[in-house]
Formats: structure tokens, C-alpha cells, sequence
């Protein structure tokens, strides 16, 4: 997994290639956790991303948490298989995402 990080006054853009399992959630939290002194728009850039675990959702659904708090989060070019998990788990109610 690699991740990229822009911030542009208080959003952060957020690129993740790879996966996001059990291995990688951890390293993904904690580097985009660090990050959110100040910032009120948190955007996730799912294109490179071909999977989520239930690790992953975890993360993200602390990320949410966190950001209901200071402003907002959004998914986006979220491809098929990944949005399949998220309409399965019931994550499509919680995360606001767009497809890519």
C-alpha cells in the first residue's frame, strides 16, 4: 500500500493504491490520523484501491467518527468491488462516497 497526502488549507487529500487489509490498516490510520490538525475536509481518493477488509472499514469508520467532529469525509472514484463491500456491510448508509 502507498499513500500520497496533499493539503490545500484545511483539506486533505488522501491517495491510497493497494489494498486495505489487516497488514495495511494500522500504517493507513495512523498516517492519515497524524494528519488531521486543522483540517475540516477529508477526502479519500479510492482510486487504486481493489480492496477493503474489515480492518479497513474499521479505519474508516473511525475516520468518519472523527471527522463528524471537525467537518467532513468523502470517498471518492470508488471502484465496483469496493462499493459491493461497502453496500454488503451497510457502510454505503455511513460513508459518503462516489464511484468511479
Amino acid at each position: 500500500m502507498n499513500i500520497k497526502k496533499k493539503k490545500t488549507g484545511s483539506t486533505l487529500t488522501v491517495s491510497v493504491n493497494g489494498r486495505i487489509d489487516t497488514a495495511t490498516a494500522p500504517e493507513f490510520d495512523a498516517d492519515v490520523t497524524q494528519n488531521l490538525d486543522g483540517i475540516t475536509n477529508l477526502i479519500l481518493d479510492f482510486k487504486d484501491v481493489n480492496y477493503v477488509s474489515s480492518a479497513g472499514l474499521r479505519v474508516l469508520l473511525s475516520l468518519q467518527k472523527k471527522m463528524m467532529a471537525a467537518g467532513e469525509m468523502k470517498l471518492i472514484h470508488v471502484n465496483e468491488a469496493v462499493s459491493d463491500v461497502f453496500e454488503v456491510t451497510g457502510f454505503d448508509e455511513i460513508l459518503t462516497f462516489e464511484k468511479a
